[in-house]
């Protein structure tokens, strides 16, 4: 059984026990989110899809982590004009354990 969710602007194809790196979410660590944007379930080889999302569908995680990723560097200059501008990013994320589909 897999779900497709959608959190974060982004969509994800998520099964129980997975671990999965998404947006930060607003949760304390030990937390249990409820995911209710679910496109598409597919449950024994039937594949139900949701227009646009499925009614009453919830996928439930647990909250792992939440962390920074590596630091990006962003370099930008122009030549012979004398402009240089060096910025770093680190984007923040979540760390989730899918623990139940419900369909």
């Amino acid at each position: 059984m897999y779900a497709i969710i959608k959190t974060g602007g982004k969509q994800y194809r998520v099964q129980e026990g997975d671990i999965l790196f998404v947006e930060k979410l607003d949760a304390a660590e030990g937390d249990v989110v409820t995911i209710e944007d679910i496109l598409a379930i597919s449950n024994e080889g039937k594949l139900t899809i949701g227009e646009p999302l499925l009614e009453g569908a919830k996928v439930e995680a647990k909250v792992l982590e939440q962390g920074k990723a590596k630091k990006i560097i962003v370099f930008k200059y122009k030549p012979k004009k004398n402009y240089r501008k060096k910025q770093g990013h680190r984007q923040p994320y979540t760390k989730l354990l899918i623990e139940k589909i419900n369909a």
